[in-house]
């Protein structure tokens, strides 16, 4: 969940709080642990600070902090630390975000809206998908569970959208089809892309934003901040906070 959530519910069902901050000092991620009063667990690329101080358990799980504001390595190592958390094996991601990084680019045109899809575990990249679109290529991206798109949102896409259809497994992979057939019918250039695991999934993403990035001659790695009017809004968003 998001932590502004926590901290406007804090009556939760649950024994233990994992944060997870890059630096470990978001400012509503360090409010969300003071309001937990249970034990608390922080994963993070930095040993101290704010959030550690209050965390029962400090997992570092990058060997540094990532320079680039548009995390890539950092939020695969925060997805894979937390899997090893709930007893996974994850031995082989590294190797298969190797095979990830050389593997066949996705193609795309002259669009500036993209569509991500995806359901269960998969729903989780689709947002970070369109996340690191947003922040790196500076494109139109919308995060979509994959039967939500098939209902209402359809109506909203055409052919000017680039479609992304994460596929998964059981009835997820069947809805995860018929959503990739109605997007094709819209005359939408759409994969349906085979899933593995959520730290190798993004990868293709990642490298999407990149590309993308360099195709518009935009700068992926300050998520916009070195134009005035970023920076204005970022200073904006901070003072309301402090207020």
């Amino acid at each position: 969940m998001q932590a502004l959530e926590l901290v406007l519910r804090r009556d939760r069902e649950a024994d233990l709080l994992v944060l997870v901050s890059h630096e470990g000092e978001t400012p509503l991620t360090l409010e969300a642990a003071r309001a937990w009063q249970g034990p608390r667990w922080l994963v993070t690329g930095k040993a101290d600070g704010p959030i550690a101080e209050l965390c029962d358990e400090v997992i570092v799980c990058t060997p540094e902090i990532e320079e680039s504001w548009c995390h890539t390595a950092s939020y695969t190592a925060a997805v894979a630390a937390i899997a090893a958390l709930l007893g996974e094996d994850i031995g082989w991601l590294p190797g298969a975000v190797e095979e990830a990084l050389t593997a066949g680019a996705p193609e795309f045109g002259q669009q500036e809206r993209f569509v991500v899809a995806g359901a269960g575990r998969d729903l989780a990249t689709a947002h970070e998908a369109v996340l690191k679109l947003r922040e790196g290529a500076w494109v139109a991206a919308e995060p979509y569970e994959t039967e939500q798109l098939l209902h209402g949102y359809l109506a909203a896409v055409d052919e000017s959208v680039r479609a992304f259809v994460l596929e998964g497994e059981g009835l997820a992979a069947e809805r995860g089809a018929a959503a990739a057939a109605a997007l094709r019918e819209l005359g939408c250039h759409v994969d349906l892309v085979p899933t593995r695991h959520p730290v190798v999934d993004i990868v293709l993403f990642q490298r999407l934003t990149v590309e993308l990035a360099e195709a518009h001659g935009r700068e992926p790695d300050r998520i916009r901040r070195h134009d005035p009017r970023w920076i204005a809004a970022a200073s904006a968003a901070k003072a309301d906070n402090a207020a």
